[in-house]
């Protein structure tokens, strides 16, 4: 009998728990917009949000995407397994194990019409507030996305958009 390595050993995808994607847009230091997408999880997997944070780290880190490092410019790894679709108001980010999706607004469809790309800032840090559907407020939205603990604990990558062409 063979057994895989405690390492490579893939996870329940309940471990994640809920996993929440938001968009916002905000100007760079170009002076353009830059779009960009955060992703967590609520913390909410059945052993807790411990065990959700380790989830969410075991799955970016087998994608390839190192937390808390340099940006990864999908552009520059064609072979990277993360992919962004914008189709219909729709972000639409897919990696092994994930398909997330969220409605973006126009500014957030303009400035990734104009980059052709968009910031994926996938965090192991549990979000804090509300659950899905509550509306968040900016104060409390922008404290979780810049605080340190977030963003050292954050897979960043630069994700080309692609879209469905008729």
């Amino acid at each position: 009998m063979t057994t895989t390595p405690p390492e490579t050993r893939p996870f329940p995808t309940s471990d994640l728990g809920t996993l929440v994607m938001m968009a916002w847009s905000g100007e760079a230091a170009d002076g353009k917009d830059m779009p960009y997408l955060l992703a967590c999880t609520l913390g909410d997997a059945p052993d807790g949000p411990g065990a959700a944070s380790a989830a969410v780290e075991k799955m970016l880190t087998d994608a390839g995407l190192p937390l808390g490092g340099d940006l990864v410019d999908g552009h520059l790894k064609p072979s990277l397994p993360v992919s962004l679709l914008v189709v219909a108001g729709q972000a639409v980010v897919t990696m092994p194990r994930l398909n997330a999706q969220c409605t973006v607004g126009d500014e957030w469809l303009a400035a990734v019409a104009e980059r052709g790309y968009a910031c994926l800032i996938f965090t192991t840090r549990p979000w804090p507030g509300e659950a899905p559907g509550a509306t968040v407020a900016r104060e409390e939205f922008t404290a979780f996305a810049t605080a340190d603990a977030t963003l050292e604990s954050a897979a960043r990558v630069v994700l080309p958009a692609r879209s469905l062409r008729g």
